[in-house]
């Protein structure tokens, strides 16, 4: 068995995924085909991957369509890359890969993993995924709920007794999801601990700290430049010769650095340690969008830390 593995060829597969279709291509062989996005078709996929020996599967992440592909792919062992859509965009850009079909795209996700060789995405446990949906939607309701404060203030009174009953609605279904949340999490010891540790520190709720567990599981193993930049707070340089521009932030994932500045305000007020730095970059002339960023990279660091260290906000 052992030398029949040796003999098979080692190949990277790239697989462009839609709603009901799958368009596979093997770069090394340069060999192409389709099958439905379907617990049938996965399984043939799977059967003739099984001639090969998979260096990497890489697929893009499309809301929930590549799921049922990684989850059969995992069961079987195989290293699956679940990368950013941008990521592949910007390979076929350099390349100058201009036309797109689903055909094309198989054939670059392809070659974006032969050459890139982006590193496996870890396997998530059902559990686990579930709390990541339970977030999302949660981050959904809420996202509704605003629009409908939003509504309240802007419609007038015609429209109050309405927005009011939907607001009634709608904070039910949070305090619900929210319930099961806490029930599912209770039963993941590891980010039970973490929502503790997290919650102890002032300035951080429960929406920052679902959203951290959720977006940003590398949370307590990484360097604090490493998180900084991760999040999209660590401010990239634009120097070219003797011309040293301003140092902005960029990139990063952004949902969690749109929680992450709410959260920095409130801790503005609420931490002293935060407080106490953002009151110093604005006396020593900083703008005060410039502080409020520092700010936030000096908190997300904070907590990185306090995941890594196992211990509790202590002041």
């Amino acid at each position: 068995m052992t030398n029949l593995r040796k003999r098979k060829s080692r190949v990277n597969v790239g697989v462009d995924v839609g709603k009901w279709m799958l368009d596979i291509h093997i770069y090394e062989k340069d060999l192409h085909w389709q099958e439905e996005n379907s617990p049938e078709g996965i399984k043939r996929i799977l059967k003739r991957l099984a001639h090969y020996r998979v260096h990497r599967l890489v697929m893009e992440a499309t809301g929930r369509y590549q799921l049922a592909l990684a989850t059969a792919a995992y069961q079987k062992s195989l290293p699956v890359c679940i990368v950013k859509p941008m990521s592949v965009r910007r390979y076929a850009g350099a390349i100058e890969q201009l036309a797109k079909t689903d055909k094309i795209d198989a054939r670059v996700i392809a070659e974006f993993a032969a050459v890139i060789q982006p590193d496996p995405t870890p396997k998530v446990s059902r559990n686990l995924q579930i709390i990541k949906d339970l977030i999302t939607r949660r981050r959904q309701v809420m996202e509704i709920r605003t629009q409908e404060l939003n509504r309240l203030q802007i419609m007038g009174k015609t429209f109050e007794a309405s927005c009011r009953r939907i607001l009634r609605t709608l904070d039910a279904e949070i305090q619900r999801i929210e319930k099961k949340l806490t029930g599912v999490i209770e039963k993941q010891a590891e980010w039970s601990e973490r929502k503790s540790i997290l919650m102890s520190a002032p300035g951080v709720g429960e929406t920052l700290a679902y959203t951290l567990l959720a977006d940003l599981p590398e949370m307590g193993s990484m360097s604090n430049k490493q998180v900084a930049a991760l999040v999209g707070v660590a401010p990239i340089n634009r120097d070219s010769g003797k011309s040293r521009g301003k140092r902005r932030i960029k990139g990063g994932r952004a949902g969690v650095r749109t929680t992450l500045y709410m959260a920095t305000l409130s801790a503005t007020q609420c931490n002293p340690i935060i407080r106490a730095f953002y009151r110093q970059l604005v006396a020593q002339g900083k703008h005060k969008k410039v502080a409020l960023t520092a700010c936030m990279r000096k908190f997300i660091t904070m907590l990185n830390a306090m995941v890594r260290d196992q211990v509790t906000w202590a002041y």
